[in-house]
């Protein structure tokens, strides 16, 4: 391929290498410039893969009739999405939900897009806002040459808030005299590694994390705010002695088997990677310092011995005022040729991310090749994410969100509380197959 390009991708994560795919699929020759690789990397990332996933190795639930984002996976798939098409080829087993492999899953990416004939990959770091056309997926971790351009261009800085990443064990350091394997209400199968504690251990536990040592934060960090999606373990801990329990140390429908009760928390462990040595701890994202995680984390019965692949961490995200800056197409409003997509416009999540991108790089295929394409209808999950971040949203108070029914129009009627969810699916899949019969038409072969 030359240096000829229609479209410029900068980023290379989930979303710029999901924009990047599907323009190329729909014959438009892309730039993808990705930092990482040129000498450059960021504070979370440990590799220059493209689509690496950082915090956890999971794309949540994976039930496209009652989960939300469930439906969003199953409307990328019908998208022809790669990164729904790479994390289906590298799934771990995670119950009813989609968990990957993260090595085997960037690879597989990488090597699709590098070899890519209407793709040219190149590891180079923008600072600056191209007059071309353009999209922005730099994610939460945008440098900060290009932020402060963004900034500039904008008169307004980005917003910003911290996000955590929870520890990775490996497998053969747990002891499974004293954790057993199986997912809450027994559904997906004996997926998760559950490690149960009494009373007396877990108020001992949260006493721990309250006390424990943390990373400082630089002056500039201190006013910034937490995502509550991804809130760190000792944060929770600080909310009140309860807030685990109800969170990610919840016992409800998990027997232990040497017990034949429901503990009185548990810590439970989901598959990391396809040969199951490494496994993550969920909702376990945190700010301990590293010496600190390791102490408290081995009084978790079934953990005293445990030896970490990874350790926890933290890093300050950063995305824009998508509602004041942003176009209903995804387009700075004061500079159109530049579109963002990803965690940057402030939707939060892997799949999220994934799916801006994708409906990003098809507004501007749109528009490249002069054809029309109304936005995904408000009912689909792929109409209502980007929607939010667009204008569904209060500017002023805006921040980032996973994709839900709530961000959708209301049902009409009445619906019984157990029969609501699969009410949104239906809908959402009818709204979105009259959607994608006319775009059809324009589809290349």
């Amino acid at each position: 391929m030359t240096n000829a390009f229609d479209i410029q991708i900068i980023g290379g994560g989930l979303a710029g290498s999901e924009a990047a795919w599907q323009l190329a699929e729909a014959g438009l020759r892309v730039r993808l410039s990705e930092m990482r690789g040129s000498g450059d990397s960021t504070p979370a990332h440990e590799t220059d893969r493209l689509a690496e996933m950082v915090c956890s190795n999971s794309f949540r639930s994976d039930d496209a009739e009652h989960n939300a984002v469930g439906l969003l996976h199953q409307e990328m798939r019908d998208l022809g999405s790669l990164i729904m098409r790479c994390a289906d080829q590298h799934r771990v087993p995670a119950g009813s939900a989609l968990a990957v492999d993260r090595e085997g899953f960037a690879a597989e990416v990488t090597r699709a897009i590098e070899q890519h004939p209407k793709i040219n990959v190149v590891r180079e770091r923008a600072d600056t806002l191209p007059d071309h056309p353009t999209i922005i997926a730099t994610g939460p971790l945008t440098g900060s040459n290009l932020a402060n351009a963004v900034a500039a261009e904008t008169g307004e800085g980005a917003l910003a808030f911290f996000d955590a990443i929870a520890p990775i064990i490996h497998r053969d350091s747990i002891d499974m005299d004293i954790a057993w394997m199986a997912a809450r209400w027994d559904k997906g199968g004996k997926d998760y590694i559950n490690c149960p504690m009494d009373r007396a251990q877990y108020e001992d536990f949260v006493a721990a994390l309250i006390e424990g040592e943390k990373m400082p934060f630089h002056d500039w960090e201190k006013d910034t705010p937490y995502f509550e999606g991804c809130m760190p373990i000792e944060v929770m801990a600080e909310r009140g002695a309860e807030t685990l329990r109800h969170g990610p140390m919840k016992p409800m429908g998990l027997d232990n088997p040497r017990t034949g009760r429901w503990p009185y928390a548990v810590v439970q462990l989901r598959q990391d990677n396809a040969l199951g040595t490494l496994w993550n701890m969920v909702g376990f994202q945190t700010k301990l310092k590293h010496g600190e995680q390791v102490r408290i984390f081995r009084t978790i019965p079934g953990l005293e011995n445990a030896e970490f692949a990874r350790l926890g961490g933290i890093h300050r995200n950063s995305f824009i005022n998508s509602p004041r800056l942003l176009d209903s197409e995804l387009r700075l409003k004061s500079k159109p040729n530049i579109r963002f997509a990803g965690q940057i416009t402030g939707c939060e999540g892997y799949v999220e991310s994934a799916a801006v991108g994708l409906i990003a790089a098809r507004f501007a295929a749109a528009e490249l090749r002069s054809e029309p394409l109304e936005s995904p209808p408000g009912e689909t999950a792929l109409g209502a994410l980007p929607g939010n971040t667009t204008g569904g949203a209060d500017a002023k108070t805006f921040q980032p969100m996973n994709v839900n029914f709530g961000l959708m129009p209301p049902l009409e009627g009445r619906w019984k509380k157990s029969d609501r969810k699969k009410a949104y699916t239906d809908r959402a899949r009818s709204a979105f197959a009259r959607w994608l019969q006319p775009a059809a038409v324009t589809e290349p072969a």
